[in-house]
């Protein structure tokens, strides 16, 4: 007879504090950093780069991983011919017809060369599904103009994710006030702060919507939210924040219902 197989998780780590939530809730996981993109409060056990992937992929059986998951930002590292192996060289055709096609099919072609290499590749809400929380209004009122505008901010969100643009828009009485593209959401509600009341449509304050992409495999690159994102949306005049239910991660969550009680503020996980 034999025995249980044995599971390893390692956690291909960018920046921010979601690898080290994601970290809490595992059982000693390798923790995996893409050179130059460190975690925030989580020691690394192993720095890695792209021209070194093959070598990596046997770094990590060795340490009997038989899983990744990955969890913080990072970006499009800037490659270094001379640091190829001649293993990972025969890899770079398929890397670079991804990148060309944006950030959807890169994250495709990754998760497929560590499919190939032979890792499971698991997405958060598997192994911390309390920070992918469900359906329900989790803090404040809506009323019927924040669920038509939830509605509209959906359809837009979707429209811009089609083409691999972004993840998140404000929407207010049915007017698109902003919407996410490359500086991401920070920039985004910093510029709908800076509308001036003139050009506000009147009524209920509106709302800031995050969403996946359309066809986005949820394994990686999910949307994320935590207590800054509720500052700045507070900050930015707004009346609440809407995410779809089981694709957007949230970091805090009592510490985000916490500040948007404060802020008078409504969390919607629709």
């Amino acid at each position: 007879m034999t025995g249980p197989t044995l599971i390893r998780t390692a956690i291909i780590a960018g920046t921010g504090r979601l690898p080290a939530a994601v970290a809490a809730e595992l059982d000693a996981p390798l923790i995996c950093a893409l050179d130059g993109f460190v975690p925030e409060g989580l020691a690394v056990d192993m720095v890695f780069r792209v021209e070194r992937l093959v070598p990596f992929f046997h770094a990590l059986e060795e340490a009997g991983v038989t899983r990744v998951t990955f969890a913080g930002a990072v970006q499009r590292p800037r490659l270094d011919p001379a640091l190829f192996d001649a293993g990972t060289a025969q890899l770079v055709p398929r890397l670079m017809a991804a990148m060309a096609q944006g950030d959807d099919a890169t994250l495709r072609a990754v998760i497929g060369l560590f499919e190939d290499a032979g890792f499971a590749v698991v997405g958060t809400a598997e192994l911390a599904p309390g920070l992918v929380p469900g359906a329900g209004v989790l803090c404040g009122m809506i009323g019927p103009q924040d669920e038509a505008d939830a509605t509209r901010a959906a359809a837009i969100v979707a429209a811009l994710g089609a083409v691999d643009v972004g993840q998140g828009c404000v929407v207010a009485q049915g007017l698109c006030l902003a919407v996410e593209a490359l500086p991401g959401t920070d920039a985004m509600l910093a510029g709908v702060a800076g509308v001036p009341p003139r050009l506000r449509p009147s009524g209920t304050r509106g709302l800031f919507y995050k969403a996946p992409k359309p066809g986005q495999d949820l394994r990686v690159d999910l949307p994320t939210l935590g207590p800054e994102t509720v500052a700045r949306v507070a900050q930015a005049g707004l009346g609440g924040i809407v995410w779809q239910a089981g694709g957007v991660i949230c970091l805090d969550l009592d510490a985000m219902i916490a500040a948007a009680r404060d802020a008078g503020l409504f969390l919607w996980a629709r």
